[in-house]
């Protein structure tokens, strides 16, 4: 291994309007270029204007763009809300647009909602195994009733803190691991 820093992609799990996700991924972003051990970047699916799969000829520039994206980074940290106890439709389209740009990453997962997004965190762990993205154990977990004010404004507990570096921990020791396989 080279002294070269892990790129890590904080992947926003949302489009949808009023969305809080942005809040959360900076929150995590923050925490992150803190601790100066890696390279952190927001990446936000809507920036990209993916269509839903398969109803395409693939060839629409957002496409390319994500999985050039995506394969620029070594591991990933997912913000992801319960929607109807599952991940978002959106994250689960841009999952699906990429392939090997995920495979052989380690991903790490925050998740949020009125069970703490525990249920749309098991549903993306099983699609990471799929996707051959290693996810770590460590899971932050945020609950809408205490760590948002009014359900929309983002005021996380203290406690979070050690989790989320936790989790930070995993995801860059095995993205490390993992740079290796990709070489």
């Amino acid at each position: 291994m080279t002294n070269e820093k892990i790129n890590i992609g904080i992947i926003l799990g949302s489009t949808r309007k009023g969305r809080v996700s942005p809040q959360v991924g900076e929150w995590v972003k923050g925490i992150a270029d803190k601790r100066g051990d890696a390279n952190y970047e927001i990446v936000d699916i809507s920036d990209f204007q993916l269509p839903f799969l398969g109803t395409t000829d693939g060839t629409e520039p957002g496409i390319a763009a994500w999985n050039k994206k995506l394969f620029s980074l070594d591991g990933f940290v997912f913000i992801v809300q319960e929607y109807n106890h599952s991940i978002t439709g959106a994250l689960k389209n841009a999952l699906d647009f990429a392939r090997e740009a995920w495979n052989n990453k380690a991903a790490g997962i925050v998740s949020y909602g009125g069970t703490g997004g525990a249920r749309a965190a098991e549903h993306l762990r099983g699609i990471c195994a799929e996707l051959l993205i290693a996810d770590v154990k460590v899971h932050p977990t945020l609950s809408l009733f205490t760590d948002f004010e009014n359900f929309t404004t983002f005021k996380p507990a203290g406690l979070h803190l050690k989790n989320v570096n936790l989790m930070l921990d995993q995801v860059l020791a095995w993205s490390g691991a993992l740079k290796t396989l990709r070489k």
